[in-house]
């Protein structure tokens, strides 16, 4: 019981700094609460200092990877803000329809729901939530709609990396693992019929969301729809396809103003029709992304392969840790300080060269930029990632710290209390499981990584089924992305928000709850 405490404590103290009325900024709050953590494991648990300091190193050197993703992702929005390109997508979409709901679905919902199937990594929100505020949309009230809005396909975001990835150490069958994607399809699309709204209206009033109640769910549908019906024969593809539908009919459904209020006569003329030339060339680097997204994560095409090939080109000792360079330029060390613990840095297939810098440097020229605005694009990139750094590294260091003690670890220990205090009621609570390892460490695919074998555990112990709990988890470990440090400082970071994480957090868990109650009431009559 006393270690029960000693691990949970640290992170009620984090939840606590963040969300008091004079909240700490996550920079600040995040390296306090691994540095607490790294104490509790030396004094408390006894853990090897060598062990702690080679986590520590891994830690920070894990903080790369979405630090990356999120200085591309700045940097494309920087260049598409400063050449126009901006103003030129929001008029269009005005042209569209100048009904915030249909606004906020098309692009919050429909578009961010294929762009995670086609990447993940929180380039959802990355490249939508800039257009919405283009748009004229709240920043923070954006930030709050695209991470609550980014839960339903990530379980098959990244052409299905949390499902076929995440859950691959099971030991589970084909059989048994895409019954798992077809239950976890299924949850996340009866939750859709709630959880889109819930975001919305952090945006826009109830009474808005009323009156054009039928254009939501028909946009919901459009999307859900066919992805419950791919994931019935295959676990990569149902966000990416789901998504495109869903995108291509929610246009198609604004444009012909069907479920959607009638609109006032506007006082503001009508906007110019804007050339298919012109609109294409604005967003010639969105489609250049997504079309690299996806030729590059989709298996059979051969270029993720290459992408991710880990033969070894040549390798050396660095005096504290042996470090090898693979084909695809994947930089790993290994034997940190003498242990068992790594680091590596995927540069070519962590979408931070490849898409994001590569479309950059193509649209400089494309889009017409002059020197100094791409300058200016690349100066602003960097002034807005320093902060974020620190904080990233402070939740990297502390999801390590968590996870030492393999069995007997802080993480561990909270998800097995779990486990002995429901007993044979476990899918009530399941998914909240996978929502606190994406809270940790940032990552669908990471939470099922974590916490599958003890749910898979759990199943067989108190006789729930194995593929229904599975589920749960994936699906948990999706609706976390909502409450998520990491992806809330990338999107706050992405939309020049400043020390709001706590702000955020506190609106966010809400429909996270939800979400919980909706698929385990679900999970009952499966």
């Amino acid at each position: 019981m006393l270690n029960l405490a000693i691990s949970v404590v640290p992170i009620l103290l984090l939840i606590w700094m963040m969300t008091k009325r004079n909240s700490l900024p996550s920079h600040i709050a995040l390296p306090v609460t691994a540095l607490i953590i790294g104490l509790l494991q030396l004094f408390y648990f006894g853990t090897d200092a060598t062990l702690l300091s080679a986590n520590m190193i891994s830690g920070m050197l894990s903080a790369i990877t979405p630090i990356s993703i999120i200085a591309g992702a700045i940097l494309l929005n920087r260049v598409i803000a400063l050449s126009g390109a901006e103003d030129v997508i929001r008029q269009w979409l005005e042209g569209i329809s100048r009904n915030q709901v249909a606004q906020l679905m098309i692009i919050g919902w429909a578009f961010a729901f294929m762009i995670e199937g086609a990447s993940g990594f929180g380039t959802p929100a990355a490249i939508a939530a800039p257009i919405l505020v283009g748009l004229g949309f709240n920043p923070l009230k954006v930030a709050i709609l695209a991470l609550v809005m980014n839960s339903v396909p990530v379980s098959f975001g990244a052409v299905g990396t949390p499902t076929w990835f995440g859950l691959a150490g099971l030991g589970l069958d084909e059989t048994a693992l895409l019954e798992t994607g077809r239950q976890s399809a299924l949850l996340h699309a009866i939750a859709a019929f709630i959880i889109p709204i819930i975001a919305l209206k952090f945006v826009v009033s109830w009474q808005a969301i009323r009156r054009n109640l039928l254009f939501i769910q028909l946009s919901i549908v459009s999307c859900t729809l066919p992805y419950w019906l791919f994931a019935q024969w295959n676990y990569e593809f149902p966000a990416l396809v789901g998504g495109a539908i869903g995108l291509s009919l929610s246009i198609l459904l604004a444009r012909m103003n069907v479920g959607l209020e009638t609109q006032e006569p506007s006082t503001h003329a009508k906007p110019e029709k804007i050339p298919f030339g012109t609109v294409l060339k604005a967003m010639s680097p969105t489609l250049m992304l997504i079309g690299i997204l996806i030729v590059t994560r989709i298996q059979q095409l051969g270029i993720k392969g290459m992408l991710n090939d880990s033969t070894q080109m040549f390798n050396f000792n660095l005096g504290f840790a042996d470090l090898s360079v693979s084909q695809a330029l994947i930089f790993k060390l290994s034997n940190i300080l003498g242990t068992d613990t790594s680091w590596a840095y995927k540069t070519l297939y962590v979408p931070a060269l490849i898409p994001f810098l590569l479309v950059v440097l193509i649209s400089i020229p494309v889009l017409g930029m002059s020197g100094q605005l791409a300058k200016q694009a690349f100066t602003e990139t960097a002034s807005r990632i320093k902060i974020p750094f620190i904080a990233l590294v402070g939740a990297l260091i502390m999801v390590k710290f968590m996870m030492v003690g393999d069995e007997s670890s802080p993480i561990m220990t909270t998800g097995q209390a779990f486990a002995d205090l429901m007993g044979a009621n476990w899918q009530w609570v399941a998914s909240y499981l996978g929502a606190l390892g994406a809270f940790f460490s940032g990552s669908a695919t990471v939470s099922n990584l974590t916490f599958g074998g003890i749910q898979q555990t759990i199943a067989h112990t108190v006789g729930l089924p194995e593929t229904t709990i599975l589920a749960l988890q994936s699906v948990g470990a999706s609706m976390g992305n909502m409450v998520c440090i990491n992806n809330i400082i990338a999107v706050s970071t992405i939309l020049g928000i400043a020390n709001k994480e706590g702000y955020i957090i506190k609106r966010t868990v809400v429909p996270m709850v939800i979400y919980g109650v909706i698929v385990g009431l679900v999970s009952a009559f499966i």
